[in-house]
């Protein structure tokens, strides 16, 4: 028996969830090392694309900018059918997992005259022309506040739904910054840990609203401390991707995905 996993998202999902690869060396193998102990006969695949941001996934139709379309462009991870494609919404699946790291660190462009928004990956090492056509044809995107960035969510969900009944799932982030040492905020504007603490209470307001589940690593970071399973202000160490995949696990048993014989990917597909 297997479940399906669309992990809409970045690394901080995929560590945990599919993989974690530090230097070459397999750190952590992922959600079944979890689920095959606790489920015996379980697997779980995880279906992993990456996520530019939540406004430019709640406007992904499939369709990719004729502007873009006809460029040859290098954008690592980050390809177009990733950016504009409409997989999430209609690829069978038992629960989509979505994180709030793109919407706090990822600067979009956006097309001057279409409007569309766009993640230039790896811009600095393009070619000459391709900078330049960048550069004039579009506008940088400001990031979004966390608002917005529920707005855009909360689109997302309401799509998601009108496709299947399917569980959705969304990474916080640990607030904790190594090297943060500001105890008086006056005349600082926004810091990095206190937009992640923004963030982080405007996804529980939307779950109180909507329904969607918080994986809360935030909280699952404070509990082991910061040293013990943090990496930097972004990434987690191996134990910490573990500890977040027990997490996840914990929350689709609750959700009832372990229960029926068959998975929910046969219902909803």
């Amino acid at each position: 028996m297997r479940l399906t996993l669309f992990a809409k998202a970045n690394h901080d999902v995929y560590d945990s969830l599919h993989s974690q690869h530090v230097n070459g060396v397999l750190c952590w193998n992922g959600i079944n090392e979890i689920v095959r102990e606790r489920y015996p006969g379980w697997s779980v695949r995880v279906r992993h694309e990456t996520c530019a941001r939540f406004d430019q996934l709640a406007a992904a139709d499939g369709r990719i900018p004729e502007a873009l379309a006809r460029r040859s462009l290098a954008l690592g991870n980050y390809g177009l059918a990733s950016q504009f494609g409409g997989a999430l919404y209609t690829v069978p699946a038992d629960a989509v997992v979505l994180s709030l790291q793109p919407d706090l660190y990822i600067r979009l462009a956006r097309h001057r005259e279409e409007g569309f928004l766009f993640f230039p990956e790896g811009r600095p090492h393009w070619p000459e022309a391709d900078r330049r056509w960048l550069h004039d044809a579009f506008e940088v995107s400001p990031l979004p506040d966390a608002a917005a960035s529920m707005r855009s969510l909360e689109t997302i969900v309401a799509r998601l739904r009108a496709h299947r009944a399917v569980p959705v799932l969304v990474y916080n982030l640990s607030s904790v910054v190594p090297g943060d040492t500001v105890h008086c905020y006056a005349g600082l504007g926004e810091t990095l840990s206190l937009r992640i603490r923004r963030f982080n209470l405007a996804l529980c307001e939307l779950s109180q609203r909507i329904g969607i589940s918080v994986i809360d690593v935030d909280t699952i970071v404070a509990r082991a401390g910061a040293a013990v399973v943090k990496l930097d202000a972004r990434h987690l160490r191996a134990e910490g991707a573990r500890q977040v995949a027990v997490e996840v696990v914990r929350v689709l048993d609750d959700l009832g995905c372990f229960d029926a014989r068959v998975p929910m990917g046969g219902m909803y597909a």
